[in-house]
């Protein structure tokens, strides 16, 4: 049978959905491949996205949230890491998915 009709608790499938939303914008998505590098200070994620320092901030306010990123305090300082590096595989899978809609149908 089914995994959805044993009666799957649906907070697993929106717990899925709220990690796959903190990722889904270009600038998060440029966040989590510089931290594949390792940890970054806010200023460092501000000058790979372009933005000003308040709307990278946000963005990784809701990646922390989401338990994508963590941080750390050094003095002023904000430093940044992936909690969970696996999620790069996750972009693996993107790719394949993009790659073979680019391809021969």
């Amino acid at each position: 049978m089914l995994p959805w009709r044993q009666g799957v608790n649906s907070d697993r499938y929106r717990m899925r959905a709220e990690i796959i939303k903190a990722m889904a914008h270009p600038s998060r998505l440029m966040i989590i491949d510089a931290l594949a590098e390792g940890e970054k200070c806010v200023c460092d994620l501000q000058r790979v996205v372009g933005s000003d320092m308040s709307t990278v901030s946000k963005h990784l306010a809701l990646m922390r949230s989401a338990g994508i990123v963590q941080d750390r305090k050094v003095g002023q300082q904000v430093f940044y890491s992936l909690r969970v590096p696996c999620i790069l595989n996750f972009f693996g899978c993107v790719e394949a998915v993009m790659a073979a809609r680019s391809g021969p149908s």
